[in-house]
């Protein structure tokens, strides 16, 4: 079993490979590393490692997962089949009988290794830097984002009173060589930690691993129940103990063998402007106070290698990452949920905003309920959208998708809205932080008794331009045949209420105004320019309505006001001049 203890170890394999880009210019910090970063994300390119940033003295790697096939060499097999490992021990659990744990020998020896190996020190203390975070490669992706961000940061906490683990990635703003801002968004470990030691009066040790072996950066990543160490399933997704160290100026342990680590204390009740930062929703999220983080201590092993992720619009290195997880752990969703029989969060959409579900149903209508429970479970709590299919419908399909909308779904009995409840903290379309609305749609053909199925007609492939019953529409699209969208010049919410209640529009399900930016050829960013751009209470708009006691029905297309709205951040635009910077030594690629 193969297994890399280091990010070093990690990028010699690559590199071994054909797989790693060395950059021996110079790179500028700001911007021009971002614009490189996008162009190979965008091809699945080779791993970056940066020889010089601008007054850095340690070498830059970037991308080190944005790849399927560098995902499946770290893991030494696809992450589907990390997946069914895992949906096989949950459903052996708890073993009934010596025949059960017979079963599961192969999966032993990962097993074990969840456990942590504790060492006196590790090669991530070999030198010093003092608390002094200057001689960093530290990044500032995006033109208007509030300064440079460590956007790969492993940040270790401890529950004050249990003392369980948390290990999570949160973005951490420079404000000088010996602060950050520590982004603890809504419903992640390591805020409830700090939450738990702020009650009493008290401030938190922190822990920050800065480049690690690639099974600690998906664990980082992956939706574990609160509570579940992230150090642990590392262990189980390496085949080989996670070794820990005792920190140098903290009572709690570090990752041994990361590239650099970070120690430091995060105050109770002190709170500073973070951001604004270009996030992987593509738009700047708003700056807003966040807890700081005072560094201690900076310590790092010989020949060290700073990592850095960038996010923006889709594709990134976080599409690999996303994808890699949910291949992980859509089997233990089927167990806890064993109707559903796939499903899929759309990367495109920053995956929180789509969920596609494929659900059989034993009872009528059970997928509604399986929704409603997803909606209630872990990191899903944050879904925004999701959409019901039937259980021989892909989720990850858009054509298969849509077309089930185009078919299937009726505003009036499939549609539920869910008003005035959390959402993801860069979610920025309520125009209030953490709080917002969701939706479900359901597009099975299933109606009332199970032996009711049908199916329903979808709309015709010969609509009517709407330029022409519309002057402010620019360009349409029939998207995967369920949904029309229209290129609007302004705020479109007028132009979907005119749209949606137009009787040559009577058959399709959606219609939805998107702003220019917004490229109506292109499946990937058509999905983002819609789904990160309007919030389900304020910016849906039913053909018709009809209020029945306190049940609001919705009849016909419903129109969604998609265009970018006075109030929203800007969505990210790297500078011309970096652009033609990088095209006349990188390629245009």
């Amino acid at each position: 079993m193969r297994h890399f203890r280091t990010l070093s170890g990690f990028l010699d394999h690559i590199e071994r490979r054909g797989d790693l880009r060395r950059v021996t210019r110079e790179v500028d910090w700001q911007c021009e590393v971002t614009e490189i970063a996008c162009r190979e994300a965008r091809t699945e390119g080779p791993a970056l490692l940066f020889e010089k940033v601008r007054g850095a003295r340690f070498p830059l790697a970037v991308n080190v997962l944005a790849a399927e096939r560098r995902i499946e060499w770290a893991l030494g097999r696809k992450p589907a089949a990390v997946g069914a490992q895992l949906e096989e021990l949950f459903h052996a659990l708890p073993p009934r009988r010596l025949a059960d744990l017979w079963k599961q020998r192969g999966s032993l020896a990962r097993v074990l290794a969840m456990r942590p190996k504790l060492v006196g020190a590790g090669p991530a203390q070999a030198h010093a830097l003092g608390a002094d975070l200057s001689s960093l490669p530290i990044l500032q992706l995006w033109p208007k984002d509030g300064g440079r961000f460590l956007t790969f940061p492993l940040v270790l906490t401890e529950h004050p009173m249990t003392k369980v683990r948390n290990l999570g990635i949160y973005r951490m703003q420079v404000f000088d060589a010996k602060t950050t801002g520590m982004h603890w968004q809504i419903g992640k470990g390591g805020g409830f930690h700090f939450h738990e030691a702020e009650k009493k009066g008290d401030g938190l040790e922190v822990a920050v691993a800065v480049g690690a072996d690639p099974a600690t950066l998906l664990a980082s990543v992956a939706p574990l129940p609160e509570g579940v160490d992230e150090i642990a399933f590392a262990g189980f997704l390496r085949g080989a103990p996670t070794r820990l160290a005792r920190a140098r100026t903290l009572a709690m342990r570090v990752p041994a063998d990361a590239e650099f680590v970070i120690e430091g204390f995060v105050p109770a009740s002190e709170r500073r402007a973070e951001g604004p930062f270009g996030d992987h929703f593509g738009h700047y999220s708003h700056a807003a106070p966040f807890p700081v983080f005072h560094v201690k201590a900076v310590t790092h092993r010989a020949q060290p290698v700073f990592q850095a992720s960038v996010v923006g619009k889709p594709p990134q290195e976080d599409k690999y990452m996303g994808e890699a997880v949910q291949e992980m752990f859509t089997g233990v969703l089927k167990v806890i949920h064993p109707e559903i029989r796939d499903l899929w969060a759309y990367f495109e959409a920053g995956f929180h905003n789509l969920l596609v579900v494929a659900v059989e149903n034993r009872f009528a209508k059970e997928a509604k309920k399986t929704a409603l429970g997803l909606l209630g479970t872990g990191q899903l709590s944050l879904t925004k959208a999701i959409v019901l299919v039937d259980a021989d419908v892909n989720p990850r399909d858009r054509a298969a998708v849509f077309g089930a909308i185009a078919r299937n779904f009726d505003p009036e009995e499939d549609f539920i809205l869910l008003p005035g409840v959390p959402l993801d903290t860069l979610d920025f379309t309520s125009y209030t932080m953490n709080l917002g609305s969701k939706m479900v749609l359901d597009a099975q053909t299933g109606v009332g008794a199970l032996s009711g199925a049908r199916a329903g007609a979808a709309p015709p492939a010969d609509l009517p331009d709407p330029r022409a019953l519309d002057p402010n529409v620019t360009a349409s699209r029939l998207a995967w045949g369920g949904m029309l969208v229209v290129q609007v010049r302004a705020e479109g919410r007028a132009v979907v209420e005119h749209l949606a209640r137009r009787p040559e529009y009577a058959r399709v399900k959606l219609v939805v105004a998107v702003s220019q930016d917004v490229p109506l050829g292109d499946d990937e960013l058509l999905l983002w320019g819609i789904f990160t751009r309007f919030d389900c209470a304020r910016d849906i708009v039913p053909a018709h309505t009809e209020t029945r006691g306190a049940w609001l029905s919705c009849r016909g297309p419903l129109g969604i006001d998609a265009t970018w709205k006075s109030g929203y951040p800007e969505p990210v635009v790297t500078p011309a001049e970096v652009i033609a910077k990088v095209d006349a030594w990188w390629g245009r690629g």
